[in-house]
């Protein structure tokens, strides 16, 4: 009987290192063969059509004295300024809001939902027409109240805008249901405690809601500030990173320099700087979330 027991024991052995060697190669091809190559090609000028020249830290060099460069993290930053607060304040509103026991909760619950199952492609096709400067419902609709909308996507001062709405639209669902989920972590006890007290709705959300849900709000700002940096989509079929880069922001310039200028090394240095940018977040959000806990 032990024998047995022994042989099947060597058997699940043998083919959990089957599987664990082949999600491993996987791990290897996939991730981090493209992370040491692409670091390589940081340091490197390459075309894809001839050999990379090695040119040391001067990619680096030249990313801190390109005005392209500064113009789209400029972009970056300042769509990460106004996405963000509206990204926590607007869905953890809502989710206070959907946090009650009435009837039909669940439907505004999965309604609100909707745009994050959605792809962002077809969102972004959608609020393209949308924005459409001559047959356009939001000009549209201004108009009915007295307002000539300009346009959107070809005016240098509301093409970040159209593309700063989209992103919003699509993610307050997301971060409310990680602000509800929160919620539903707390104790009923405070806010019946409260209610004895005869505390407002107001007092109850400023000095029960607000610290109880300080670790779910420190996450949900931690990963919408890292996503805010990695927006692509939107600015690729909204805007196109125009007029004269106006809504050009740091992923969509690297694959500009990496599959239009054919700039390969440049924009792996470029990559690099956004991947230490997310690397000091993420630290961030590691130690500002140990102090909580601690």
């Amino acid at each position: 009987m032990n024998k047995r027991i022994k042989k099947l024991s060597h058997r699940e052995d043998f083919w959990a290192i089957i599987f664990l060697s082949v999600a491993m190669l996987g791990f290897v091809i996939f991730v981090v063969y493209p992370l040491v190559r692409s670091f390589y090609l940081s340091f490197t000028d390459w075309d894809f059509v001839h050999e990379p020249n090695f040119i040391g830290i001067q990619n680096f060099v030249d990313i801190f004295s390109d005005s392209k460069f500064l113009k789209v993290f400029r972009n970056t930053l300042l769509y990460t300024a106004v996405t963000v607060p509206i990204l926590i304040v607007i869905p953890l509103i809502l989710a206070t809001a959907l946090n009650q026991k009435i009837r039909g909760i669940r439907f505004f619950r999965a309604a609100y939902f909707i745009p994050v199952i959605a792809s962002t492609v077809s969102i972004s096709l959608i609020w393209q027409w949308m924005f459409n400067g001559d047959f356009g419902m939001v000009n549209f609709l201004l108009g009915k109240i007295g307002i000539s909308g300009p346009n959107w996507l070809t005016d240098k001062h509301f093409a970040l805008v159209a593309v700063m709405f989209t992103s919003i639209w699509k993610g307050i669902g997301y971060n409310m249901m990680l602000f509800l989920a929160g919620l539903q972590n707390i104790s009923e006890e405070y806010y019946e405690v409260a209610s004895l007290e005869r505390i407002t709705i107001i007092q109850s959300f400023r000095y029960i809601t607000v610290p109880l849900l300080k670790p779910t709000t420190l996450f949900v700002t931690i990963i919408t500030i890292i996503n805010s940096f990695q927006v692509f989509d939107q600015v690729v079929v909204m805007t196109g990173g125009g007029p004269a880069k106006s809504s050009s922001v740091l992923v969509y310039y690297i694959y500009q320099n990496a599959f239009r200028f054919y700039n390969m090394g440049y924009a792996c240095a470029l990559g690099w700087i956004l991947a230490g940018i997310i690397f000091v977040l993420t630290l961030i959000q590691f130690k500002a979330m140990g102090s909580e806990r601690g």
